[in-house]
Order: structure tokens, then sequence, then C-alpha cells
């Protein structure tokens, strides 16, 4: 996959803000810091263009990139975050639920976990609610490259088991730095197109 053009076409918080039409839309959901605007820049093969921020719970919208003007990847605020008051985590939690139930449009979710750790609660909860809606998951396991080559099976494995990852679920193992792992969703993103 080639990425010719990417444009943040829109920025919402509720259904009516949602784009128009029927293309494909591809969901990225983590906890805070995990690195969702860094593996969007990775795959648009653009520096700074999703804002990394070293503050984590910066992202307090969906936003809808739209890529190559023929799918969007959506990017929404990061869960687990403490410092975001309960008030403010509970709308944004209802934000993505209005998406996730009421999105035709929407065609597999990238939940990304850190590869450094055990996946949370949060992680795991996440993941069960995925599932509760049936929708199509890829674990998508960042900051590969911090682990070192003897602990890789040990993280694959505690990835797995934690998050009960069955062996026909997609799980991989993904680098900004090295890129490792970005063929991989480049060919589940062509499988949809």
């Amino acid at each position: 996959m080639k990425i010719d053009s990417v444009d943040l076409k829109n920025i919402a918080v509720r259904q009516s803000q949602y784009p128009t039409g029927s293309l494909p839309e591809f969901l990225l959901v983590g906890r805070s810091n995990v690195g969702k605007s860094s593996f969007i820049n990775t795959l648009i093969g653009r520096k700074n263009f999703a804002r990394t921020s070293s503050k984590p719970g910066k992202t307090q919208t969906l936003n809808f990139y739209f890529i190559n003007e023929k799918f969007y990847l959506i990017d929404v605020p990061g869960y687990g975050y403490a410092k975001v008051d309960k008030g403010t985590s509970k709308k944004m939690g209802m934000m993505i639920e209005e998406y996730i139930k009421n999105r035709e449009e929407l065609k597999h979710v990238f939940l990304l976990v850190d590869y450094r750790h055990k996946p949370t609660e949060d992680d795991i909860l996440m993941y069960n609610f995925l599932k509760y809606y049936n929708l199509k998951i890829t674990v998508v396991a960042t900051k590969y490259d911090k682990v070192t080559k003897n602990n890789r099976i040990k993280q694959d494995k505690l990835i797995r088991d934690t998050l009960k990852i069955n062996e026909n679920e997609e799980f991989i193992p993904f680098s900004t730095i090295t890129k490792k792992g970005r063929e991989e969703i480049y060919t589940i993103l062509d499988n949809y197109l």
C-alpha cells in the first residue's frame, strides 16, 4: 500500500459530526500513551501528522483521518489515564461506545497494547467489549523494539494469555522505529479496499 494523501477530515464528539458516505473505517483504540499517534504516523509515512504528546489524555475527540480518499483511520481518546476526571472519562467512553454501536462503516478495530508490559485491566475490558460487539479485532503490540530478543517469546505468550487471544485471531508486534508490522497492517487494510 502506498499512502498518497492524508487529511484530518472530521473531528467529532457526536454522530452528526461523523463523515457522510460509506467508505470503510478502521478504529484505533488503546490506553493513553500506548503510541496511537506514532502508529498512525508510521502507517501514513509522515513524521508529525498525528500529534504525539508527552502528556497522556490529550485526544478527547474522535479524529477521522481520510487516507488516499479511500478509507478512514479513526483515532479515539486513550483510556486508563488517571488524571482525566471521572466525568470527562465517562463522556469519552460514551462517545466511543456510540461510535462502535452505530457505525456500519466500521470494518476493523486495531487494539494497541504496550508490548513491554502485561495488558492492563482496561486493555482486557476493551478487548472483551469489542468482542461483545462481534467486531473484527487485531491486537497490535507497540514498542516491540524496546523488548530484547530473549524476552519476546515470553512477551508474546503473556499478551496472548492475558487477553485470551486464540490462535486464529491476529496479533501483530509493531515498531515505529523498525517499521515491523506495518506491512501486515497494510495487508489487513487492503483486504477491505
